[in-house]
C-alpha cells in the first residue's frame, strides 16, 4: 500500500502531465477557454479559505470587507459591459444561474417552451434538468428546415397558444443568432418571459458581434463565463430596465436557493476577465467568427459535409460536422484524440438513427486557439489535420504539436494598448 506522501507525489505529477499535454493539444472543446496570466494569478489567494454568504455589507459572516468591495467591483463592471441594470455575479456556474432563474420564475406545473437536445438544446432546458423540476411540459420550439435557427412565425403562433410561463432561448449546439424580437410581442401577450442562456456566445455578445438579447427583449440574460467569455468557470445573471419586484424572488433564488458560500477565490479572476473583455472583446470576438467560418470552409473544401453551409455555416464560434461516413460522432472525436486533436461528439439537427451517446456529428469550437494567437492560416492548417486523421487515417499528433508550439503563450491582446493587462 501506498503512503499518502506517495498518493500526494502521484496526484501532482498527474497534474504535471496534464498541463504538459495540453500545452500540446489542439483544443477544439467549444465550451472550454483559457484564462489570461493576470486572471490565473487572482486565483491563488486567501479567499479559496473564506466565506461570505448574502450581499456585500450584508453578510451573515464576518471578515467579508475585501471580497464585498470585490463583488461590488465586479457586479458594476459586468452591468457595464452588457449595459444591465440588475446583474448577480455569485452563481459557480451557468447550469446554476438557470437552475435559480427557473426556480424563481417558472411555478410548478407550468408551460415552457425550449430547444430539444437534437436542435441544440441544453441538458438544463429538458425535462431531466432543471427546467424539468418546475415545468410540467416543455414543448420543443419549431425550427426551420436547416435545424439551426428557430421558426420565428410558427414560434409566434405556438407561444399565443400554448401561452407558455417562460421561452427559453440559447443553445448548447449554437450557430446563429435567436430571433428575440421577433418573438417579443407574442411572448408579452401571452404572458410568457424570455430567459436567453448565452453560456456558449457571452464573449461574442460582449464584443457585439451576435446579438445583444437584452436589448431585442429577454427579460433574462444567464450565462456561464469561461466559454467565449474567457473567465474562471462561473455563473451570471442580468437584466435591463427591470424593476425591484422582478428582481426580488431571482435575488432569493440565488442565495439562499441554489448558493450558501459562492467560491469567493475566483471572482477576482472574473473580474480581471471583464476588465480584458471590456478593452478588447470586440476584436477578439470578431476574430473568433472569423475563424470559425474559415475552419468550416476549409473543412468542407476538403470534403468533410460541415453543417449549415448555404448559410455561411456559422455566426459564432462554434462547426457543426457530420462524421457518420467516418464512424459517427464517438468514433471520429476519440480518433482525432489520439492525435492531440480535441473536441466532442454532437447530436445534429435532422438525424435519424442517432443518440446522445452515438451521434452523427462532432462540434468544434475556435475560441481557445483564437485567443492562442491562431487565425485563418492556422484554420486551415487544423482543417488539414482533420482531414489527415479523419479521411485518411494518419496520426497527425506531431503536426498539430509543431502548429500548437508557435503559438504556446496568450498573445491575443498583446497587440492591444491594454496588453499590460493580460502579461505575466
Amino acid at each position: 500500500m501506498s503512503s499518502g506522501l506517495d498518493d500526494l507525489r502521484d496526484i501532482e505529477r498527474l497534474c504535471r502531465k496534464s498541463d504538459a499535454w495540453r500545452q500540446g493539444t489542439i483544443n477544439l472543446i467549444a465550451s472550454e477557454n483559457v484564462l489570461s496570466p493576470a486572471a490565473r494569478r487572482l486565483l491563488d489567494s486567501d479567499f479559496h479559505h473564506r466565506y461570505a454568504e448574502g450581499h456585500p455589507g450584508k453578510r451573515y459572516y464576518e471578515g467579508t470587507r475585501f471580497i464585498d468591495e470585490i463583488e461590488d467591483r465586479t457586479r458594476r463592471l459586468v452591468a457595464e459591459v452588457f449595459k444591465a441594470d440588475r446583474v448577480d455575479v455569485r452563481l459557480p456556474s451557468g447550469t446554476l444561474a438557470n437552475e435559480a432563474a427557473f426556480s424563481a420564475l417558472v411555478p410548478h406545473g407550468s408551460t415552457a417552451l425550449a430547444h430539444g437536445l437534437d436542435g441544440g438544446g441544453h441538458i438544463s432546458h429538458a425535462r431531466f434538468g432543471a427546467l424539468g423540476k418546475r415545468a410540467a411540459r416543455i414543448l420543443e420550439l419549431p425550427r426551420l428546415r436547416d435545424g439551426y435557427r428557430l421558426d420565428a412565425p410558427r414560434a409566434r403562433e405556438m407561444i399565443r397558444a400554448e401561452r407558455p410561463r417562460i421561452v427559453v432561448l440559447g443553445r448548447s449546439l449554437f450557430l446563429f443568432p435567436e430571433p428575440v424580437s421577433e418573438i417579443r410581442e407574442a411572448c408579452s401577450e401571452a404572458g410568457a418571459l424570455i430567459l436567453y442562456d448565452a453560456s456558449h456566445v457571452l464573449g461574442l455578445i460582449a464584443g457585439g458581434t451576435f446579438q445583444d438579447p437584452l436589448g431585442e427583449g429577454a427579460d433574462l440574460l444567464t450565462a456561464s463565463t469561461h466559454k467565449t467569455y474567457f473567465g474562471p468557470q462561473r455563473g451570471i445573471i442580468a437584466a435591463r430596465g427591470k424593476d425591484e419586484e422582478f428582481w426580488k424572488p431571482i435575488d432569493r433564488a440565488v442565495f439562499p436557493g441554489v448558493t450558501s458560500n459562492h467560491h469567493l477565490f475566483s471572482l477576482p479572476s472574473l473580474h480581471a476577465a471583464t476588465l480584458e473583455m471590456r478593452e478588447f472583446g470586440p476584436a477578439y470576438a470578431q476574430a473568433i467568427v472569423r475563424n470559425a467560418r474559415a475552419l468550416a470552409g476549409e473543412l468542407h473544401r476538403r470534403g468533410l459535409p460541415v453543417d449549415a453551409a448555404d448559410l455561411g455555416y456559422t455566426a459564432s464560434h462554434q462547426v457543426a460536422v457530420d462524421v457518420s461516413a467516418h464512424g459517427g460522432g464517438r468514433d471520429a472525436a476519440r480518433r482525432l484524440a489520439a492525435s492531440g486533436i480535441i473536441c466532442n461528439m454532437n447530436v445534429l439537427p435532422g438525424r435519424e438513427g442517432q443518440t446522445p451517446m452515438k451521434p452523427c456529428g462532432i462540434r468544434l469550437g475556435v475560441q481557445e486557439m483564437t485567443r492562442f494567437g491562431m487565425g485563418e492560416p492556422e484554420m486551415g492548417r487544423i482543417a488539414e489535420l482533420i482531414h489527415a486523421r479523419l479521411v485518411l487515417g494518419k496520426d497527425v499528433e506531431d503536426e498539430g504539436r509543431r502548429l500548437r508550439s508557435e503559438h504556446a503563450e496568450i498573445r491575443f491582446g498583446y497587440r492591444s494598448d491594454h496588453a499590460e493587462l493580460v502579461r505575466t
